[in-house]
């Protein structure tokens, strides 16, 4: 330890991976403060320690999915022979549910703090940024700044929702930062994106029984298997969600009722179009918080709002490092985070050499049907092997749990995309379907293992489940056989 500093890192951010990362290095007997300070949405929504993940992100998304799932089950309920009172009458109550969403929010900033102190990593609730590539400044809620210096520092400091450049944006829409906490009823809502944030909140938004519209300004998971993307956005027409295809917004006006007129124009063909709605939720990306940091003061190099680093996470500055979502060209997901930075702290201190692997992380998308996906798409496969050496094996299958509440199973399909020869190893696995993530994750491993379709359709399922489809995948996209089963057991 170098004790001409005062730290031998300090962590800037409180989010998943600069926590992950902080926590483990003083289990390796670093000396570590962390700092972090929430900045309210222009909404005046603000949260304590623990980052996007846990406040206005993966936790209370994971928490309204699951109330809009448990509304559709009551119904199905009855199917099943539950005697369910007047079903027709059922509603949720959205002030309770975000009432019991912020305590559970709150009880787990609380656990972060109590965790950090009994861990011994300093916790400094302030707005962090550089004076010098060693020295970090703490703007505390007061006003008051203290100087800390480092021999090592990390920024985890991730990112915040984008606004549409269009008038009234800011001044009448919302964003994921504030849809959780939100001290009203949303009504009819307008989600402005279609990337897997937006879809998300539509889906929940109408199981719990609200009017739902997407806006879309080119096409729906730009970033995913667009086959699969395309049965996700079908399976939630089929729900009521309404979609606005190819179209952007061109101003948001509040109306004197207190309402919010959107005026739009489509793309392709020019036509204007508007509605009113109730909530305007922007969906459409995240921006890294580069702003705050005075990276010039530390000559840390930025593309747009991300800062470049090497495999290491290494700036270009030897002994700053970054982590999370504010990496350039990294995949913006809590679990890559977490294991980014604890692998850092390991090579900081305990001498290790071992790099975070960004290829083949799982991942889900909580739509109301939903998809989880692990390795290539189809488009990336086909572009980097070439047509003649792919095998795509595909199928639809119906869940066993859909069966007696008649619930369409039109949409429940998967694939596996794999190399043409040999064993045929397995490039990418994708997945519609009830349960989507807990599928996934097991099936993840295997395809960091060296998964091959010898290995999968040698695999017996476990029946009756969904994830036994996999082990069942026997007819290929060449074959042009029909992919439908004719039945469940044989």
């Amino acid at each position: 330890m170098n004790y001409e500093y005062d730290y031998d890192l300090v962590v800037i951010g409180g989010g998943s991976g600069g926590l992950a990362c902080a926590k483990e290095a003083v289990a390796l007997g670093a000396r570590v403060a962390c700092l972090d300070y929430v900045k309210p949405s222009p909404a005046g929504s603000k949260w304590g320690l623990g980052g996007t993940c846990v406040n206005v992100g993966c936790i209370p998304k994971k928490l309204m999915h699951q109330a809009a799932h448990l509304g559709e089950a009551v119904h199905e309920s009855v199917a099943y022979g539950w005697q369910i009172p007047e079903p027709e009458k059922i509603s949720s109550n959205w002030n309770k549910l975000v009432q019991a969403v912020q305590n559970h929010i709150k009880s787990v900033n609380w656990v972060t703090r109590v965790d950090l102190r009994d861990k011994k990593v300093e916790y400094i609730n302030g707005l962090g940024y550089f004076k010098d590539p060693h020295t970090v400044i703490a703007k505390m809620k007061n006003g008051t700044e203290r100087s800390i210096t480092a021999q090592n520092v990390l920024i985890a400091v991730g990112g915040r929702p984008r606004y549409s450049p269009i008038p009234g944006a800011v001044e009448y829409g919302i964003t994921s930062d504030d849809i959780f906490s939100l001290d009203r009823e949303p009504g009819k809502t307008l989600v402005i994106g279609a990337g897997y944030i937006g879809l998300e909140c539509a889906g929940f938004l109408k199981g719990l029984g609200y009017d739902a519209t997407v806006m879309v300004r080119s096409v729906v998971l730009r970033e995913f298997d667009q086959q699969m993307a395309g049965i996700i956005k079908d399976s939630m027409v089929e729900r009521g969600i309404k979609f606005l295809f190819t179209t952007l917004p061109n101003s948001i006006e509040k109306q004197n009722d207190g309402r919010l007129k959107v005026r739009w124009t489509n793309s392709n063909t020019g036509e204007e179009g508007s509605d009113v709605f109730d909530t305007v939720l922007f969906a459409i990306g995240r921006k890294g918080l580069v702003e705050d940091l005075n990276l010039g003061s530390a000559g840390v190099e930025i593309k747009n709002d991300k800062i470049l680093a090497n495999d290491a996470e290494q700036t270009n500055v030897p002994h700053i490092y970054a982590v999370g979502d504010i990496l350039q060209g990294k995949l913006e997901l809590t679990p890559v985070a977490i294991h980014a930075g604890r692998l850092l702290a390991r090579r900081l201190f305990s001498g290790s050499t071992q790099l975070m692997d960004y290829a083949n992380v799982a991942t889900t998308v909580f739509t109301p049907l939903e998809y989880s996906c692990v390795g290539l798409s189809e488009e990336v496969a086909l572009q980097k092997y070439g047509e003649d050496n792919i095998e795509v094996f595909h199928g639809f299958y119906k869940p066993t749990e859909f069966f007696i509440p008649q619930k369409s199973v039109r949409y429940c399909y998967l694939k596996a995309i794999a190399e043409r020869s040999g064993d045929q190893k397995v490039l990418g696995l994708h997945y519609v379907g009830p349960v989507a993530g807990e599928v996934m994750q097991g099936f993840a491993a295997a395809v960091k293992a060296g998964l091959t379709m010898k290995i999968l359709l040698n695999t017996v399922g476990i029946h009756p489940t969904t994830a036994e489809e996999f082990t069942r995948l026997s007819i290929t996209k060449r074959s042009g056989l029909d992919p439908t089963p004719a039945t469940c057991c044989s």
